[in-house]
């Protein structure tokens, strides 16, 4: 088979994951078609021939590598437009409760629920729900607390909605105050 054929393949996988995807699991399906003689190297030399034709097209579209794989993305420069469009599908907007539970999750996991409502001072049943439907956190274990409660923590699905490799992306706390943040005169 082509060059050209196996990166039209790729291409392909990337486009049609609604997640990012890894090198690993590409070379399995296109093992699973046929295409014995594929490796690592050339997986990862056709992906940065397809990152190059994109560029070079200056197409809407980038690939990108995020979440430990590949996946096609909205070039920065377009995102007012695509946030306007976000405004507009606000239903399906994360609710103001909703994004501080994931904040509180993505920072602190693995966390029970009983700590998110400490840190929160609310009921957060429902909010939880939310996100676990949303599949924007998982499960991933119990406590040896009393009564072994669940632990939370955040999911694949949470790092490409954010656009994320890892937690340690995340932005630290230090770097989100700002001026307005402080509270009375700095001493000098």
């Amino acid at each position: 088979m082509s060059l050209e054929r196996t990166a039209n393949f790729i291409e392909a996988l990337i486009f049609a994951s609604e997640k990012s995807i890894g090198v690993d699991e590409i070379i399995q399906v296109l093992k699973d078609v046929q295409l014995k003689n594929i490796n690592t190297e050339r997986v990862q030399r056709l992906i940065e021939d397809i990152r190059t034709k994109y560029d070079a097209l200056d197409l809407a579209l980038e690939l990108v590598y995020v979440n430990g794989g590949y996946q096609f993305l909205t070039r920065k420069e377009y995102y007012p437009v695509i946030g306007q469009l976000q405004i507009q599908r606000s239903k399906k907007k994360l609710s103001q409760s909703a994004l501080e539970t994931l904040a509180i999750i993505a920072y602190k996991q693995p966390i029970t629920k009983v700590e998110i409502e400490q840190i929160r001072g609310v009921n957060c049943d429902y909010t939880v729900q939310k996100l676990l439907e949303k599949e924007l956190i998982n499960i991933t274990g119990k406590s040896n607390a009393v009564g072994k409660p669940l632990l939370y923590g955040t999911s694949n699905r949470f790092m490409d909605y954010f656009g994320i490799n890892s937690t340690e992306d995340l932005p630290q706390l230090k770097d989100l105050q700002t001026e307005s943040s402080s509270i009375g005169q700095e001493s000098e």
